[in-house]
């Protein structure tokens, strides 16, 4: 099973830092983003990672290697800059995935979310469904949610919603309709979960969408008490 990071976009609100410095290269607490999700997918048992690539992409690929040193082999997916955006950083990687399901990470989010459990939705994904989602309780910043989860399906948001944690497993063939260059993911998740095709659930555990100076001050705060 593989797995892949997305680590191609600029990190607009943490500039000027991320004008030398890629986002996910940012330390937590001493603790790199990126590598930090390298090592927990080595722990959960996947050994086959695919990043993708755009500002500043250099830098991360000599930080990271080949993988080796994490226990890992990584491919990477080179998008150049203006990068992809989500959907399409997933859809140009895709011939590097394969056509099994494979877990998604967003490469700027910090959670103690077991990966292995997700490696198992993804072994065990319905063959009518085309992803599962790991949602989260809203943040402060992102207070009306994404969307609803009734009888552990993902349907568009009504009454009680929840925040996409940037965590999900996806089948190749989600992106079927899909024609190339950039484009969001959101819309594709939205309209496979109206057509009943997704799954999910909602993790109480500790996550953070690493997205700007102050919320990285905030988790590391949190991080210093426990």
């Amino acid at each position: 099973m593989k797995a892949m990071i997305l680590a191609a976009g600029r990190g607009e609100r943490f500039r000027p830092l991320t004008d030398t410095l890629p986002k996910p290269l940012i330390p937590v607490r001493g603790e790199v983003l990126i590598e930090r999700h390298l090592r927990q997918l080595a722990a959960a048992g996947l050994h086959e990672v695919v990043i993708n690539l755009g500002w500043l992409g250099q830098s991360i690929e000599d930080r990271l290697g080949d993988g080796g040193r994490y226990g890992l082999a990584i491919a990477w997916s080179r998008e150049g800059w203006p990068c992809l955006e989500t959907g399409g950083g997933v859809f140009h990687a895709l011939p590097l995935l394969g056509e099994a399901p494979f877990l998604l990470l967003n490469a700027d989010v910090w959670t103690d979310y077991p990966l292995a459990d997700l490696a198992r939705r993804a072994a065990a994904l319905p063959d009518k469904d085309l992803a599962h989602m790991v949602l989260v309780p809203n943040p402060p910043h992102h207070p009306r949610g994404d969307c609803t989860l009734a009888g552990g399906r993902v349907v568009p948001a009504c009454a009680e919603t929840h925040t996409f944690s940037g965590l999900s497993v996806l089948r190749p063939a989600l992106f079927a309709d899909a024609d190339g260059g950039a484009f969001p993911l959101w819309p594709l998740l939205r309209e496979a979960s109206i057509r009943g095709q997704v799954s999910g659930e909602v993790y109480p555990g500790r996550w953070s969408d690493v997205g700007t100076p102050q919320r990285l001050e905030a988790l590391e705060k949190l991080l210093e008490k426990t």
